[in-house]
């Protein structure tokens, strides 16, 4: 089925997503393979199941919510159940098409996985007791509405696509270079899951390069077939006579290199395909801005105000501008900008769980988070800390995330924490009051104008205290005051 197919409705009018119908395919599935668990239902089951799973892989990267992880854990634990029972059906297959008649290499061999998918086919038996199709079928009323939230397509799964094909061609370096069975089996799970994406959430670049990616599959499939059929050789006992064994490894590893020779021949060179989908995906800004908007898609939708977290990000960054330019030595000034303003839109996320303590919360997430390309681990990591401290205690060595950190990135983790918890403050009645902040200083002062402020109110109280922390840091005063001019949002100006 297309990616333009698994994403359409079904054909009787039920409004279900790809998804919808690759969870409904399960169970439908299930009931088939358990039959007698043949071949062809066992390996169905499991073509559904991995769909399931990559679909899952691309949408709980937007959307933090708990069930995609355990629906992917559910699938994977029948899936690789079944793993090895579908080997031992691929490597029967296999040993019909390399093995002769009346070779007794062959006859042994054949003797050995039928005994072996005996066994097999009970633990798969038992497998899909033990999996829950009841959970599995209530995931598959609220997932698919979930998913039908994230519209294929966009610059988002573009982005998680370039993620993936930047592991992957990493992945075949290693491969070229090492040579082991591990490194090219390694490498046909970094193209599967290039592939996926591209299946499930590209829809016109899937048409483009359909092909391609399944010759590449297709070739990586056989290689890790053949490999798992000279360990089958080599568990056969009694062994096999040293020259028929001889044999028989030779031809498998004649099979090998002619496929691995024909991956090389079209993924290295002029001609590789690696640049013509290189060339459609995000460049240059693209993906830091790409990779912007996955986070804020993210806290989205976990932060039950999230358009505070945009407010206060807007404030922030102007707060921040406003504060170089007055000076600041040691700054370094684009990374420590993107750094507090993804602190700023991730502050909140904690609040999903609990109010209470929420910005600790929110720093345990965001450290958890994979960083999505175009952002190191640490960045994360920092901006996780900044955000940790947006309010409560201040950030003192010792103190939570600080722990090993030199007293320079401290201070800069204290500057920044500084300014959000300011401009958190600037919001703290959730009004959008206060939308303009402009930044100057006066005989060492720094004065802060705002537009909206004012001093006789219960927000001024809260940006009072607020402000401490940037006075501690910068070791200078810092006065509030109306921004002078503007006009308050929600009052007309006098004529």
């Amino acid at each position: 089925m297309s990616a333009t197919q698994a994403l359409s409705p079904t054909q009787n009018g039920r409004n279900k997503t790809g998804l919808g119908l690759w969870m409904a395919r399960v169970l439908e599935e299930c009931d088939r393979a358990s039959v007698a668990f043949e071949p062809d239902p066992v390996h169905d089951l499991r073509v559904a199941l991995r769909r399931c799973r990559s679909l899952a892989d691309g949408i709980m990267v937007m959307d933090p919510d708990p069930a995609w992880k355990e629906m992917k854990k559910a699938g994977r634990k029948l899936f690789r159940r079944l793993g090895d029972l579908r080997d031992a059906q691929v490597i029967e297959e296999w040993v019909h098409r390399l093995g002769k008649f009346d070779d007794p290499v062959t006859a042994a061999m054949l003797q050995f996985l039928h005994g072996r998918e005996a066994q097999l086919k009970q633990e798969a038996a038992q497998a899909l007791e033990q999996f829950d199709a009841r959970q599995w079928r209530r995931w598959s009323t609220t997932l698919p509405r979930r998913a039908a939230r994230i519209r294929p397509g966009g610059t988002l799964f573009k982005h998680l696509a370039l993620e993936r094909w930047t592991e992957a061609r990493e992945l075949q370096q290693r491969a070229l270079r090492n040579r082991s069975r591990v490194s090219w089996h390694r490498l046909r799970i970094g193209i599967k899951r290039f592939r996926y994406i591209v299946e499930n959430f590209l829809p016109d670049q899937h048409a483009a390069w359909s092909a391609g990616l399944k010759d590449l599959q297709d070739l990586l499939g056989e290689v890790h077939d053949l490999d798992v059929l000279q360990t089958t050789l080599l568990q056969l006992h009694p062994p096999p006579e040293l020259e028929a064994r001889a044999g028989w490894i030779a031809r498998i590893a004649e099979e090998r290199a002619w496929r691995i020779e024909k991956y090389r021949k079209t993924m290295l060179g002029s001609d590789s395909l690696w640049p013509v989908w290189r060339a459609e995906l995000p460049q240059g800004r693209e993906i830091e801005s790409a990779a912007l908007g996955r986070l804020k898609l993210w806290a989205s939708r976990l932060d039950p105000d999230f358009r505070h977290s945009l407010r206060v990000s807007r404030l922030t960054l102007q707060l921040f501008d406003g504060l170089a330019k007055i000076g600041r030595p040691n700054s370094k000034g684009k990374d420590e900008r993107r750094i507090l303003q993804v602190a700023a839109i991730l502050h909140d996320v904690g609040r999903s769980k609990a109010e209470k303590g929420h910005h600790k919360t929110t720093h345990k997430l965001v450290t958890r988070l994979a960083p999505p390309l175009g952002w190191s681990a640490e960045r994360m990591r920092i901006a996780g800390i900044v955000a940790r401290y947006h309010r409560g205690r201040l950030p003192v060595a010792g103190g939570e995330g600080l722990t090993g950190l030199s007293a320079i990135q401290r201070h800069v983790i204290a500057y920044l924490a500084a300014i959000l918890r300011l401009a958190n403050a600037f919001d703290s009645e959730r009004d959008s009051r206060i939308q303009r902040i402009e930044v100057g200083e006066h005989n060492g002062v720094i004065v802060i104008s705002a537009q909206g402020y004012s001093a006789r109110d219960q927000q001024a109280e809260k940006i009072a205290g607020a402000r401490h922390l940037l006075e501690v840091v910068t070791r200078r005063p810092v006065m509030v005051r109306p921004l002078r001019g503007a006009q308050v949002k929600g009052t007309r100006s006098k004529s």
